[in-house]
């Protein structure tokens, strides 16, 4: 089906044009409103970033046993807090024992004494 009235048609299409101070002008908008939405996105990553950190930094330290069972007249030679165990090596007269505890509870896994071997001839 044909247009009965082309004359109208340029009529409307020469109306839509814009001249170019109002080109000008549009375009200006559009930067500004470009630049505004590139701060506002940048906003919320930042406040993103924040709420992701606060939740890492704020979570509670590993649980560690306040106490570990060492006999009475034991010497501790050293401690390590490792892998979710406690390692106590201590002597207990001629012998060294290292002992394997677990670190959130204080119980003992394994215990294994350290001798000198005689020397090979």
């Amino acid at each position: 089906m044909t247009n009965p009235e082309p004359s109208d048609a340029n009529a409307a299409q020469a109306q839509t044009e814009l001249t170019p101070e109002a080109r000008a002008l549009l375009g200006r908008a559009r930067r500004s409103f470009g630049v505004s939405i590139g701060i506002l996105l940048l906003g919320f990553m930042a406040i993103g970033f924040a709420l992701v950190y606060r939740v890492m930094r704020d979570s509670p330290p590993p649980v560690v046993a306040e106490t570990v069972s060492v006999p009475a007249d034991a010497e501790v030679l050293s401690a390590l807090n490792t892998d979710g165990t406690l390692q106590v090596t201590y002597r207990a007269g001629a012998a060294v024992t290292l002992a394997v505890f677990d670190a959130g509870t204080g119980e003992l896994l394994r215990s294994v004494v350290i001798t000198n071997a005689p020397a090979a001839n």
